[in-house]
């Protein structure tokens, strides 16, 4: 039996939610008027989540604009008996192209390249036939299997079980990570930043890593021990770093990473506003359907994991 499900909006009642909620077949109401959903823009005052659901007890299931449910963590703890879920997985593609354009942008030493004002000598690196590991198993991760296997490449990929990614040419835990970070030519972190993962790549790591090897971060910026890696550039054993997120968040002037030559930096733009709204509607509506329909709704939080 499908039913109409009243949703309310936190936040600004932008175009692109309001027509995903009636497109799964919802109605958009006041939170006076008993929601039974609870859906948040990206613009969304945090703080008052938790207001909102001590005083709307007819929410039974809120849905966040974002991969990462670090920002909302207050929230979850106080409210496990919702059903929370979030955007992981509705970004991957505009996430992993970033990745992959910073993965490319390094071994084609571009940073040298668009600084130089005389020709220099030629220097570049294919990507064909190299060897990569991707940790993290969401659909960032998955994404990017599928990127770099469309240039021969072999990936490696860690998660948390070892319960075989299909294409990956082997998949391990974390545990197991010092074996092959030492054979990878290119390391990208797309892992969601836990308790568990916190630093996850520190100075041990970085030391493991090959020579000439290049690290990308697209997910997090407490994944990677800032300091650790500030040194290791400095030392100019690997070919570089591109990180769309820092820790500290956003990257204060006057940080040594603006100096280092190697490092690539972008202002977490790896999915822009523009990118990302329309993927946001198309997981908004695909929710509101299977709610109305009685159906497992997409991207279901596991407060537990962190993600």
């Amino acid at each position: 039996m499908t039913t109409t499900p009243r949703i309310a909006i936190h936040g600004e009642q932008l175009p692109f939610l309001t027509d995903a909620i009636a497109g799964g077949g919802g109605a958009v109401v006041g939170l006076h008027e008993q929601p039974e959903g609870l859906v948040l823009d990206h613009g969304n005052d945090k703080r008052a989540l938790q207001g909102i659901l001590d005083s709307t007890p007819s929410i039974r299931w809120v849905q966040l604009p974002s991969a990462g449910i670090e920002s909302y963590a207050h929230s979850l703890a106080t409210h496990p008996d919702k059903i929370w879920t979030s955007a992981k997985g509705a970004y991957a593609k505009p996430v992993a192209e970033h990745a992959l354009a910073l993965t490319l942008a390094l071994f084609r030493h571009l940073p040298e390249r668009i600084s130089a004002r005389s020709w220099g000598k030629a220097a570049g690196t294919s990507l064909h036939g190299l060897t990569a590991v991707v940790i993290g198993a969401g659909g960032i991760g998955l994404e990017l299997l599928r990127l770099f296997t469309a240039f021969d490449m072999e990936v490696d990929i860690v998660r948390r079980t070892e319960a075989p990614v299909p294409g990956a040419r082997r998949t391990t835990t974390a545990d197991h990570l010092a074996e092959l970070l030492p054979e990878a030519d290119v390391v990208v972190v797309a892992a969601a930043l836990t308790p568990g993962t916190s630093k996850l790549i520190g100075a041990a790591e970085l030391a493991a890593m090959k020579p000439g090897s290049v690290l990308v971060n697209i997910a997090r910026g407490g994944l990677i021990d800032t300091d650790a890696l500030v040194a290791e550039l400095a030392e100019g054993r690997l070919l570089g770093a591109g990180l769309d997120v820092t820790d500290p968040e956003p990257l204060p002037d006057g940080h040594p990473l603006w100096d280092e030559p190697r490092a690539i930096i972008t202002p977490h733009t790896a999915d822009t506003i523009e990118m990302i709204r329309p993927l946001l509607g198309e997981r908004v509506e695909i929710n509101v359907r299977h709610l109305a329909m009685g159906l497992p709704l997409e991207g279901i939080v596991d407060s537990a994991a962190g993600y």
